[in-house]
């Protein structure tokens, strides 16, 4: 059976807590389940979950700290390679940030850049990993 989404490790507890009481109603009483490792099991359960938040925590802070940076960007210029279709080939552009926002969709901080200026003046749209240098 395969399944479609990972479980969450208070899931996956639940349904060891399940499996343990099923268990427990239909063991031998000559030959008792070993205590040792159902205390076992559920303290890896709860290192699992324990690891689960620290996970969703950590993905907050990078995620304040993606915006963050991305703002700091603002006004300065960006080296960034982009593909020049008449070429045939990336290029290495530099232009100035003019704009900073996240993409709720991605859950990516972007920046948006302007390369040239007037009437020939192009802008792109990047997130912070295509930033490949940055100056005042």
């Amino acid at each position: 059976m395969a399944t479609s989404a990972i479980n969450s490790a208070s899931q996956i507890q639940m349904d060891y807590m399940k499996l343990l009481v099923t268990q427990l109603q239909n063991q031998n009483p000559l030959e008792p389940m070993d205590n040792d490792k159902m205390a076992s099991q559920l303290a890896q359960f709860s290192q699992l979950q324990q690891m689960e938040s620290m996970n969703t925590s950590f993905a907050k802070v990078l995620q304040t700290a993606n915006r963050d940076y991305a703002n700091s960007l603002l006004e300065k210029n960006v080296t960034f390679m982009a593909y020049n279709e008449s070429k045939g080939e990336y290029e290495s552009l530099t232009g100035k940030v003019t704009s900073s926002f996240f993409n709720s969709k991605t859950g990516e901080s972007m920046v948006g850049v302007t390369v040239g200026e007037g009437e020939k003046a192009t802008e792109y749209t990047l997130g912070l990993d295509a930033v490949m240098l940055t100056e005042n």
